[in-house]
């Protein structure tokens, strides 16, 4: 029960009240000790004297509503909407006011018309063993060389930190084992792109793990000439992305989580620059890799003992 701050009375003190007065106190007594006019004391009497014994507040709704909607008329209104129709067109066809069509579609749940089909279900995927599907993805970080004005209030030489080029924050995730590999590199082009995707490789395969297939939305940098080299030779198949619907690639969960750590926390931009970007970023990765809770076992269990390390 919500009782106002200026209520004199809440429902124990009510009963008190009452009490007192069916003990011998005057009406006009026990309204004066308890704050109140003799007329509501009155009115809680009766209420005690008809066999309210809990004297909480009632709804302040009328008991009956002759204007009020039939059951029919809803259902109308529910038919029509379901054909499409606009609620002003609802209320000219129906004979109704527009305000009261709208509290109908609001109740009902249809006010939108994106409501009157249920949403498609969440197809949702997951490879097998890990190596089966390697996502790749890259994140784009400004540098900074400052404090910026979300720590600082606007003036003259804010906006020193124009035109310090960028970071690139490459990606790697195994579907199974949601394993991340990260990097920081100087840009998003072919040379920097197949050369993370060798060392993502050669950091999976020491884990035991072979991949076979790469899933990006970069693919204009792999697909573009490679140089001689281990990466060509090492360049596993392609699945095109428009396979795949964007809310299934895994990439993209890691960004706002990482991104936060290594490129938009308040320690960098008060710090001035972006030189501990460059840094190592296990301690980064550590809460994406195994604290986080799943709903039975963490994929990373699944590498457990791959190389056949453990007894």
């Amino acid at each position: 029960m919500n009782i106002h701050k200026n209520a004199r009375l809440t429902p124990r003190g009510r009963v008190l009240m009452v009490q007192r007065i069916e003990a011998g106190l005057s009406v006009r007594g026990a309204a004066d000790e308890a704050g109140i006019s003799a007329r509501a004391a009155h009115r809680w009497l009766q209420r005690w004297r008809r066999g309210d014994r809990q004297l909480n507040d009632r709804s302040s709704a009328p008991h009956r509503c002759p204007q009020q909607l039939t059951a029919g008329q809803i259902t109308a209104i529910e038919q029509l909407r379901r054909q499409r129709q606009t609620g002003p067109a609802i209320a000219q066809a129906l004979g109704m006011a527009r305000s009261t069509v709208g509290l109908v579609l609001r109740r009902l749940g249809l006010n939108r018309l994106d409501r009157l089909e249920p949403r498609p279900p969440v197809i949702r995927y997951e490879r097998q063993r890990p190596g089966e599907m390697l996502h790749l993805d890259i994140k784009k970080l400004g540098k900074i060389n400052g404090i910026g004005h979300r720590f600082a209030l606007r003036g003259p030489g804010m906006h020193a930190n124009r035109g310090h080029g960028w970071d690139f924050l490459h990606v790697a995730i195994d579907d199974a084992s949601r394993l991340a590999y990260t990097e920081i590199l100087p840009s998003e082009g072919k040379d920097d792109t197949t050369a993370f995707l060798t060392r993502t490789l050669a950091w999976f395969g020491r884990l035991g793990v072979s991949i076979e297939r790469v899933m990006t939305d970069n693919g204009s940098a792999y697909r573009r000439p490679l140089r001689p080299g281990p990466p060509a030779r090492r360049r596993p198949s392609h699945p095109h992305p428009a396979l795949h619907p964007a809310h299934q690639w895994q990439g993209r969960a890691l960004h706002p989580d990482l991104a936060a750590r290594v490129g938009l926390c308040q320690t960098l931009s008060l710090i001035g620059g972006t030189k501990p970007r460059s840094g190592p970023l296990d301690q980064r990765l550590q809460p994406h890799q195994t604290p986080r809770r799943h709903r039975r076992h963490h994929p990373w269990q699944r590498l457990n003992n791959l190389l056949g390390n453990d007894n």
